[in-house]
């Protein structure tokens, strides 16, 4: 299992978002540069995205939001969502995003 995971769900519909594209991106010196990618499933998941173990530093998760809205023939504000979290150790880090055409959420789930 990757080390990051993602779960979306469409807190309009109360069903997963399917097809949303996801990009792990690392920080570095110079900037983001691309880790993994990847589409959640039919249940709104992604479950390997990316290594089974990262090295320590800043991360963040890029979802294609306006994509998915406009897939399903819904206006939308954010166009995209970035989560950007710190990676320290070795374990699993579960990273869902609760959404909706106007509003999202997060947490660091398990």
């Amino acid at each position: 299992m990757s080390q990051i995971t993602t779960h979306v769900l469409d807190a309009a519909f109360g069903t997963p978002a399917v097809g949303v594209a996801v990009e792990l991106d690392r920080q570095g010196r110079d900037g983001w540069s691309e880790v993994a990618s990847g589409a959640t499933d039919a249940d709104g998941r992604i479950g390997a995205l990316g290594p089974d173990r990262l090295d320590a530093g800043v991360y963040r998760l890029v979802f294609a939001t306006g994509d998915y809205f406009q897939a399903t023939h819904r206006p939308a504000f954010y166009p995209e969502v970035q989560i950007s979290f710190l990676v320290t150790g070795s374990e699993h880090y579960h990273v869902p995003l609760l959404l909706s055409p106007f509003a999202y959420s997060t947490y660091r789930g398990s």
